[in-house]
C-alpha cells in the first residue's frame, strides 16, 4: 500500500498486488478499492493489479472544497495514479462512476490505455433522465450530510439496481453495505455534488467517443434499465468496442457475477494482448449511432 499525489496535491491511497502487465481498477460511487477484491484475487495471478481510493474516500484525502471534485479531475486522477507508479500504459477497468472516469480517460489519454473496460456505466446519461439525475445528485448530497452514511447506505444502497446482488449473494451484499457505510459523509456528498451531479451526458460526447482507438469492452447488467440505451450508444460510437450484457443482473456486476465478469474481462484482455481484438468491420456499422428511433429528444 502506498500513496500517489495528484496534480492538485491530493493524496490517493493505492494498493498493488501481483506482477506483470498492469491493470488499474477504478471504483464506483458506493464502493472503494475493496470492491475489486474478486478481481484482484483472480487477475493478480498473472497481472500487476492496482486499486486506489478516489479523492473523498479515506484513507485518500477528502478535500473540503466541492470545486476540487469533477469529471475532469476524476479522469486526471487515473493518469496521476499511472504517473505516480511510473506506469506508461495499462489496462483501465472502471465500474459506474469509475466507468465514466475510464471513458473520459480513453477520450483524453487514449495512447496510455492498453484497453478500456467500461462496466455499469452511462447511468443518468440519457436525455430523458439527465436533468433528474443532476437534481437527485444534489438531493442525495444534502441527505448524506443531514442523515449520515448509515442512513444513506440503508436507502440508496438498496436501490432497484442493487437488489439483484442482495438476492444472489446476501453475504456479499451485507459486506458491500457495511463498506459503503464506512465512507466519509463529506467526501461522498462532495463527490455527489461536484462529480456525479455535474458530469456531462455522453449524448453530448459522441464525436469524442468516435475518436477512441483503444480496444474497449462495455459491460452492464440487463436490469440496469436507466443505462441500457446509453450503453448501446457507446457501442455504436466506439468502433473498437464490444458489448456484453449480463443476464438477470443489476449495477454492481463485478460483485454480483464475479466469475462471469472475470471470464469476460480475461477473454477480452487475452484478445487485446494477442492482437485479435479488432475494430468493427465497416460493413457491420449501423446507419446511425442513434438507433432505429433516431436522435433522442433534447440532443443537439
Amino acid at each position: 500500500m502506498s500513496y500517489v499525489t495528484t496534480d492538485d496535491g491530493v493524496k490517493l491511497y493505492t494498493e498493488e498486488t501481483g506482477g506483470g502487465t498492469p491493470i488499474v481498477f477504478v471504483h464506483e460511487f458506493a464502493g472503494d478499492c475493496r470492491s475489486w477484491e474478486p478481481q484482484v484475487r483472480h487477475f493478480s495471478r498473472r497481472y500487476r493489479c492496482i486499486t486506489y481510493n478516489a479523492r473523498g474516500y479515506p484513507p485518500s484525502d477528502v478535500p473540503e472544497d466541492v470545486e476540487r471534485y469533477s469529471q475532469a479531475r476524476a479522469r486526471d486522477d487515473v493518469r496521476c495514479v499511472l504517473d505516480g507508479l511510473k506506469i506508461e500504459r495499462a489496462h483501465i477497468v472502471g465500474l459506474s462512476m469509475g466507468a465514466f472516469a475510464t471513458l473520459h480517460f480513453g477520450m483524453a489519454y487514449g495512447a496510455r490505455a492498453l484497453s478500456l473496460t467500461i462496466a455499469g456505466g452511462a447511468y443518468g446519461a440519457h436525455p430523458a433522465h439527465y436533468r433528474d439525475f443532476q437534481k437527485a445528485s444534489a438531493d442525495n448530497a444534502a441527505q448524506i450530510l443531514e442523515k449520515g452514511m448509515d442512513h444513506f447506505a440503508a436507502t440508496y444502497g438498496h436501490g432497484p439496481t442493487r437488489v439483484q446482488l442482495q438476492n444472489k449473494d446476501p453475504r456479499g451484499f451485507a459486506e458491500y453495505i457495511r463498506q459503503f457505510s464506512e465512507h466519509s459523509a463529506l467526501g461522498s456528498a462532495n463527490t455527489m455534488r461536484g462529480y456525479q451531479g455535474r458530469r456531462p451526458s455522453i449524448y453530448d460526447l459522441t464525436a469524442e467517443m468516435q475518436a477512441i482507438e483503444a480496444p474497449t469492452l462495455i459491460m452492464l447488467g440487463d436490469e440496469e434499465e436507466p443505462a441500457l440505451e446509453a450503453n448501446l450508444l457507446m457501442k455504436r460510437c466506439i468502433r473498437t468496442a464490444g458489448l456484453a450484457v449480463l443476464p438477470n443482473s443489476g449495477h454492481g456486476i463485478n460483485l454480483e457475477e464475479p466469475a462471469l465478469f472475470n471470464r469476460l474481462l480475461e477473454s477480452f484482455l487475452h484478445q487485446v494482448e494477442s492482437g485479435r481484438w479488432m475494430p468493427r468491420d465497416p460493413r457491420a456499422a449501423p446507419a446511425s449511432i442513434w438507433g432505429l428511433s433516431g436522435k433522442p429528444k433534447g440532443v443537439a
